[in-house]
């Protein structure tokens, strides 16, 4: 007996292992301890491995593929049809070899040790910048409380925190302004650690190429091509633009049914923090490009003059960014302004 098709549902500690033939009938079915796994995977003659595009299916992919297997992630939300009745372990690994087998599936891409070591500095300043947040919003209650009142924005708080000591009316117990004075050190400390990571995101946009070319783009900074390197590379895995932005979440959501269809709000599906890096840049680029003399500009006041809300306008350049950076990515180019625009 011949094992076609091996599906795993990985676990922290053990892995349901299910084996089918040529024929998709159940050959073995083990569970096994993570590193037992890798030997008997190692020891097996070449197979498809299917793995659901969890935590550490990318490393064991690579190890995987390493020893002449072929390796096929899927996202859970695909596999969740093909399991049967109660779930299970088992029933889960034998959903995921059966949903591997679909001609249909959709894969994902394994990722490089390169590309997720980007996403998990992305992950830390993502934490990094909510715990600022967090903190800042905390100061500002302290203050309230006591009937200070601030201007909005980070910065402009920074300058009234560094005058607070000087305020001979500021209504604050000097353990009060003890905490204020903590709390701003704390502060401190976060804004070093995000500026360093900063200027590591920097670094590497400055010496990885494709990263350099996205930056060309109008709204696609540093963190946009770092983010968008470590998450698609070179996007070979969409065939076309208007995948990566279905992806991305930024296509309408449709309800069609009896032939009438019906277009609502964007899908919000994918890569959130992706998509909230490009709807800011399309923010940020929004009023320079709509202004300009090029297809995107044309293409962005035709929009406006159609009566359609600034924000829509937003996300559908953003969904314009997405697919220009899928064509820069494959064609291995830089951005060309006056290259035309269809309408999205």
């Amino acid at each position: 007996m011949t094992i076609s098709i091996l599906g795993i549902d990985i676990g922290k500690n053990s892995c349901s292992v299910v084996g089918v033939d040529d024929k998709g009938a159940v050959i073995v079915r083990r569970t096994m301890r993570r590193q037992t796994l890798i030997l008997f995977v190692g020891k097996m003659p070449a197979c498809i491995i299917a793995m659901e595009a969890c935590c550490g299916a990318h490393h064991l992919g690579r190890l995987f593929e390493a020893r002449g297997h072929e390796v096929r992630l899927m996202s859970p939300e695909y596999v969740r049809p093909y399991i049967k009745a109660q779930k299970n372990d088992d029933r889960d690994a034998e959903g995921i070899a059966e949903a591997a087998s679909r001609p249909t599936m959709r894969f994902v891409d394994l990722k490089s040790a390169e590309q997720l070591d980007i996403q998990s500095l992305h992950r830390v300043r993502s934490r990094l910048v909510a715990q600022r947040t967090t903190l800042i919003n905390q100061i500002r209650a302290i203050l309230l409380e006591r009937g200070l009142i601030f201007a909005a924005g980070r910065r402009k708080l920074e300058v009234a925190l560094d005058v607070l000591p000087d305020d001979q009316e500021a209504n604050l117990s000097p353990r009060m302004h003890q905490l204020i004075f903590d709390l701003r050190d704390e502060w401190k400390v976060l804004d070093t650690k995000i500026a360093a990571l900063n200027a590591e995101f920097v670094s590497l946009a400055r010496h990885n190429l494709a990263m350099r070319r996205l930056t060309t783009i109008p709204g696609i900074g540093v963190l946009n091509a770092t983010a968008l390197v470590a998450a698609i590379g070179d996007a070979s895995s969409f065939k076309h633009a208007r995948d990566l932005g279905a992806w991305l979440g930024l296509v309408p959501r449709q309800f069609t049914t009896g032939g009438k269809p019906r277009l609502l709000g964007i899908t919000k599906r994918g890569n959130n923090y992706l998509r909230t890096l490009l709807v800011h840049g399309a923010r940020a680029a929004m009023p320079v490009l709509s202004q300009s003399d090029t297809p995107v500009g044309q293409w962005l006041r035709a929009l406006v003059s159609r009566g359609i809300h600034r924000n829509v306008a937003i996300v559908a350049l953003a969904n314009k960014l997405a697919r220009i950076a899928w064509a820069i990515l494959r064609k291995e180019q830089p951005y060309e302004s006056t290259f035309g625009v269809t309408p999205a």
